[in-house]
């Protein structure tokens, strides 16, 4: 892991503890309610994992808190900025894509901001959500091939597109350039436990 992978999964780590230890509940009760390995729990915990976006949604959805608590400081702030090259990124490629968590609300209805690159040829897979998520993307830049359960859509810069993302979904980028795109996700009821009814 880079230095700014390692910061982010140290802070990440601290934050679940402190969750888990304010419910007062064992390692085994959060990897029991999240659905992850008891290992998984202890190795984001000591930031010693650079845990799937999955895997985060997973404990954040167990701990009731959403993903956007689990990357920024715990502190309530009428008003949170995230200066440009701030955000928590959350995935990379390869190819030189990568995912950034720009913003997020708190539950019990969480809505994330996302600011995502493709590389050529790049894609990046995602298990259903929860049911009821939505998902609303607009191309900033290059092409974008977004499969939401089958059915392909292809999309040009200025092209947007609202779909279920309690469906499995994935975006690719078919061209020779770099894609762009804002993503913005609603997860609906974050900590009443309908993660593991939703199969996800």
């Amino acid at each position: 892991m880079d230095e700014i992978t390692s910061t982010l999964s140290l802070a990440i780590g601290a934050r679940v503890k402190q969750e888990r230890q304010t419910r007062g509940w064992t390692l085994d009760q959060l990897a029991e309610a999240a659905g992850v390995s008891r290992r998984m729990i202890v190795n984001v915990e000591q930031g010693a994992a650079n845990p799937s976006v999955g895997t985060l949604l997973r404990i954040s959805d167990a701990l009731g808190v959403g993903l956007p608590a689990l990357v920024e400081s715990p502190r309530p702030k009428p008003i949170k900025v995230t200066r440009s090259g701030e955000g928590a990124t959350l995935w990379t490629s390869k190819q030189g894509g990568r995912g950034v968590l720009m913003a997020g609300t708190e539950s019990p209805d969480v809505v994330e901001l996302w600011d995502w690159t493709l590389g050529p040829g790049d894609q990046h897979a995602s298990e259903a959500h929860a049911s009821g998520t939505k998902e609303l993307l607009q191309v900033l830049q290059g092409t974008l091939a977004v499969d939401v359960d089958g059915q392909v859509t292809t999309l040009e810069v200025g092209d947007s597109l609202t779909f279920p993302g309690d469906a499995a979904h994935s975006y690719t980028n078919p061209g020779a350039e770099p894609a762009r795109f804002s993503l913005a996700v609603f997860e609906p009821g974050v900590g009443s436990g309908h993660l593991q009814d939703a199969g996800s």
